[in-house]
């Protein structure tokens, strides 16, 4: 997701296969467990290239393949790490504030070119990112329990949660939906 000209093939192949382009969801992310001082330099670049590069990417190459077949929707993986500070997360929660207001100016963009752009905040997500994370404490499973009760529904969100979430923003049933942060993340922001 950080290559141009792959990310640019990616839309010209989904072009060219399939006749057209309805619909882009933007889903690569990375992150670490690092206090501002304590992150390295190389870790902030992957972090922002994969992130906001990535994203950035896909959109640019995404949306004119969309506008070309005639309007759909672009969905953009933030996270609620873009709404609320995260312990030993300054970084990671920059990169998804990044995907917040670059979806917010790119639906503004183009809405009027039939092209709808939302994105997802999700909470802590049951994937193989959430053991990368946990893996660098001192104690895994006691930081892997800690993200579980930042959850309010004492559970961590999953796949199936998010997926559902992105087919509705793809879907002609979002129709109105454009610009919008969907927040899937068992009440994390509600407090």
């Amino acid at each position: 997701m950080t290559d141009a000209g792959q990310v640019e093939s990616l839309a010209g192949r989904a072009v060219c296969g399939w006749g057209g382009l309805d619909a882009m969801v933007n889903n690569a992310g990375v992150g670490i467990a690092a206090t501002t001082p304590d992150t390295a330099m190389e870790d902030y670049d992957r972090v922002m290239d994969v992130c906001v590069r990535g994203t950035f990417l896909g959109m640019k190459y995404a949306i004119p393949a969309i506008r070309g077949s005639g309007g759909g929707s672009v969905t953009n993986m933030s996270s609620v790490a873009a709404l609320v500070g995260l312990k030993d997360g300054p970084l990671y929660c920059a990169a998804k504030g990044a995907i917040l207001s670059l979806t917010r100016g790119a639906a503004v963009d183009h809405i009027d070119e039939g092209v709808r752009v939302n994105r997802i905040a999700p909470g802590a997500v049951d994937t193989p990112w959430v053991a990368r994370i946990t893996g660098g404490y001192d104690d895994p499973e006691e930081a892997r329990e800690q993200m579980k009760a930042r959850q309010p529904h004492g559970r961590l969100v999953t796949p199936e949660e998010i997926a559902a979430m992105a087919a509705y923003l793809c879907s002609d049933e979002a129709a109105s939906v454009v610009g919008a942060c969907m927040i899937v993340d068992g009440r994390v922001t509600a407090r």
